[in-house]
């Protein structure tokens, strides 16, 4: 985020999302305009943006109050990054991880069936990059190359739900990198992978596609179980310093 109202997001978001203000405690906007040394205008706006999300609400007199987490839009790729720097990283991996499993098989499926031959094109050629960058342990452009290679599975898929599965599906690839959740060298199995759900879908085989994403999924959640209790959250201020763009945060 940019400018006063982004550094006051950066801070108060992450502080919500990981815990820090816990359900139901109460912030005020003075308290928070001599926290941050800026205007009631700055803190408003950034206020605006965490109401969105439904991660608090404001009344007056009464303050800006933590909403409970069952409420908030989980979704959004904001909560998602914040809840990935903090104390609740394993719980989110996880909880991503199996959202992904239930979506994305069915996603290729339906992209067999229904891509178009540019789309089947495209996919082969991320498919070869992948296999490149992989090669050459640049887990950068790796990382790139696997966002976009899983975004033009869900927009292939057809469905316009799917298609806009794929922010969350980017956060999680983005934060298993960031927080060193990847081997040094992506799994020669996960490339091939990659190839196999490439070719059936150019091929018009539903069941390949979607088998061979099926075992992306459950090897990604197995390359990262380990960590999952050992792994330290972030600090405030690391996760503050994340930048909004997925593919330019790399650590």
């Amino acid at each position: 985020m940019q400018g006063l109202h982004g550094r006051v997001l950066d801070a108060l978001g992450p502080a919500i999302a990981g815990g820090e203000h816990p359900v139901g405690s109460v912030l005020r906007i003075e308290g928070l305009e001599e926290r941050f040394a800026c205007s009631r205008t700055v803190i408003r706006e950034a206020v605006r943006v965490l109401e969105s999300m439904n991660l608090v609400s404001s009344r007056r007199r009464v303050g800006i109050t933590v909403r409970p987490r069952e409420e908030w839009n989980l979704y959004d790729p904001l909560v998602i990054r914040w809840r990935l720097a903090g104390a609740d990283r394993a719980h989110q991996l996880r909880s991503l991880s199996e959202l992904r499993s239930a979506v994305e098989p069915v996603a290729a499926g339906y992209a067999a069936r229904r891509a178009t031959p540019e789309q089947c094109g495209e996919l082969v050629g991320l498919a070869i990059k992948l296999a490149t960058t992989a090669r050459a342990r640049d887990l950068r452009t790796f990382l790139e190359h696997d966002i976009a290679f899983h975004r033009l599975v869900l927009q292939a898929s057809g469905n316009e739900m799917f298609g806009r599965f794929h922010d969350v599906v980017g956060e999680v690839l983005t934060g298993r990198t960031e927080h060193h959740l990847m081997p040094p060298e992506p799994h020669p199995t996960a490339v091939r992978l990659h190839t196999d759900v490439a070719q059936a879908i150019q091929c018009g085989d539903a069941e390949r596609a979607e088998a061979a994403m099926r075992e992306i999924v459950v090897q990604a959640m197995g390359e990262m179980t380990p960590a999952f209790d050992t792994e330290e959250p972030a600090s405030p201020d690391e996760a503050a310093r994340l930048p909004s763009d997925p593919l330019h945060r790399f650590a």
